[in-house]
């Protein structure tokens, strides 16, 4: 696979979870899809996306940049959001927060199996504080 078209493939990914398009989630996500070294599956990475919708209901994915070498995916991902209650063990109560998460993705052909992500908690901490 060429670094364009895993990168298109990428981009409709994060196209997908803007619409909260669950139903089309498993072309882009691998059924054995493992997220920071725990196997999750489809349904359990869903269900980590749902979660994360729920708690945070204008989430929308930026990407800011974007690092490409088949088979992985490197981006840096950047969210101005608003969780309602508690978020990473923090108390955020409606506050509105920026963020950025970086995350690597391994592909197998055209979707995602494996996941490693960081999300940058220290900045959002200076901005409660």
């Amino acid at each position: 696979m060429t670094d364009s078209s895993l990168s298109a493939i990428y981009r409709r990914y994060i196209d997908c979870l803007n619409a909260r398009d669950w139903p089309q989630l498993g072309r882009f996500v691998d059924e054995a899809v493992s997220h920071n070294g725990r196997s999750v599956g489809l349904s359990g990475y869903r269900d980590m996306l749902e979660r994360d919708f729920r708690e945070i209901p204008d989430l929308r994915f930026e990407v800011e940049l974007l690092a490409c070498d088949p088979p992985l995916i490197a981006s840096r991902l950047i969210f101005d959001c608003t969780p309602v209650g508690r978020f990473l063990g923090l108390d955020i109560g409606g506050r509105r927060v920026s963020l950025t998460e970086n995350v690597f993705y391994e592909f197998a052909g055209d979707r995602i199996k494996a996941v490693w992500s960081v999300i940058d908690k220290a900045a959002i901490e200076a901005q409660l504080s």
